[in-house]
């Protein structure tokens, strides 16, 4: 009898490990894996990686640059010692993020997506086994556009609200990363209420967005991440993509529970059509109708917060060891 994990890859839905341990990514078979600032830090600080920390030190110590500049550098170069040794694991792509202080700043974000390429690009790696992930503001999803068009791929991440997911389809980004468990965390927070799996704001939001772009031809990947519980995964069995902890990963190949295909392109067209949007061009009407999502602007700029907390602590420890 087939686990829980196998019955959702059998509905279509790629199953990508959102971890930067290596051995939790390698017991769940995953195609794709994802990592953040705070996944990183988290797998920094255990000791089975304290090569690959030496290791990004020491490049960067060959270096030009002054101990700031030598700091960037073996900061990013870490993040793809991890992205290489993922891809070592799963035949898919990696999503390696540019760091979130770039959030409101497009061509800063093009410039370090372009630095972390060329990293790759000396480690052999294509970058088409790559996702640059980039925070889901107007700047974000302006500078993702760009860099699809000279055909390096995005991930964007950190997107709460139907605004968002609409430019970054328009802008052509290869995935999106709606973030299902913090929406809900939102709502509990605010409403004091308790949610099922198919009351979920979440995976309400995840369904709509997929939705709206399989009924408008939107080739953009919707990948579902941050869940709270394998019931909201259930609720999304046949979305695109699925971005998921080791620890449900783990409950889902424990169980031998169906999960049935809910998502598809057929039950999409079928639903009530969804009028068609646009902010092509419209930066003042994003930004507004993304403020007045105040779910969606609170937990985007909570997010961009933490990730960057979590990722000048990650420098600050490369920092201290450059200076040894």
């Amino acid at each position: 009898m087939s686990n829980s994990l196998d019955a959702l890859k059998a509905t279509g839905t790629v199953v990508v490990s959102d971890s930067g341990e290596f051995e939790s990514i390698a017991a769940y078979k995953p195609q794709d894996a994802t990592t953040n600032p705070s996944l990183i830090l988290a797998a920094a600080k255990l000791p089975a990686y304290a090569k690959i920390i030496d290791d990004a030190v020491a490049y960067a110590k060959k270096q030009p640059g002054d101990l700031q500049a030598k700091a960037d550098l073996a900061t990013d170069r870490l993040l793809v010692e991890f992205g290489k040794n993922i891809l070592n694991i799963v035949p898919g792509r990696v999503s390696t993020e540019v760091d979130a202080k770039y959030s409101f700043d497009t061509e800063a974000t093009i410039k370090k997506a372009h630095e972390l390429i060329a990293l790759y690009k000396e480690q052999g790696i294509h970058s088409d086994r790559v996702l640059i992930k980039i925070a889901s503001t107007w700047e974000g999803i302006q500078a993702a556009k760009k860099l699809e068009a000279e055909g390096i791929h995005c991930n964007l991440t950190l997107l709460f609200g139907f605004p968002q997911a609409v430019a970054a389809a328009e802008a052509g980004v290869t995935l999106i990363s709606p973030f299902v468990g913090r929406i809900l965390d939102w709502y509990k927070k605010n409403t004091g209420q308790e949610y099922t799996a198919e009351t979920d704001p979440g995976v309400i939001s995840v369904r709509n967005i997929y939705t709206y772009y399989k009924q408008h031809g939107y080739k953009t990947i919707v990948m579902g991440a941050s869940f709270r519980n394998v019931g909201e995964i259930k609720a999304l069995a046949g979305v695109d993509y699925l971005t998921i902890a080791p620890k449900l990963l783990e409950e889902l190949k424990s169980s031998n529970d169906p999960v049935p295909k809910l998502l598809s392109i057929e039950k999409a067209g079928a639903e009530d059509p969804v009028e068609k949007v646009s902010y092509i061009n419209d930066e003042p009407s994003f930004r507004w109708d993304l403020f007045q999502d105040q779910m969606a602007f609170d937990k985007l700029h909570e997010g961009i917060r933490g990730f960057a907390k979590d990722g000048n602590t990650l420098k600050e420890l490369i920092t201290a060891k450059l200076s040894e």
